[in-house]
């Protein structure tokens, strides 16, 4: 899972049944932090998994923690030969620039 989860790590088997995929590294997280990244990664799809009653004091850190984390990653990956190199730094600098709004 790379740290996180989400809808997409969950897949259908052929008799019917979800499967849980790509789970190396997993860990555990409170469920302020999963919401945040879900919030991140589906947009205006997360609205039916909001959750009501999640601590609004545990959110506020987790989403520049994860934008910053989501500007690591990508950089790292440049490091190495990542094929797709224009998109990888397109998603860094998206990030970046995403977590700098919250501190301008």
């Amino acid at each position: 899972m790379h740290g996180e989860s989400g809808p997409d790590h969950v897949r259908v088997d052929a008799a019917g049944q979800p499967v849980v995929i790509d789970v190396e590294g997993s860990m555990y997280f409170d469920v302020e932090w999963e919401h945040v990244f879900l919030r991140i990664r589906l947009h205006e799809a997360y609205r039916p998994l909001a959750a009501a009653g999640l601590d609004e004091d545990r959110l506020a850190p987790y989403l520049p923690a994860q934008r910053l984390s989501l500007t690591a990653g990508p950089l790292r990956l440049l490091d190495g030969g990542f094929p797709d190199r224009a998109a990888m730094a397109g998603t860094a600098a998206y990030n970046l620039n995403r977590a700098l709004e919250r501190v301008r």
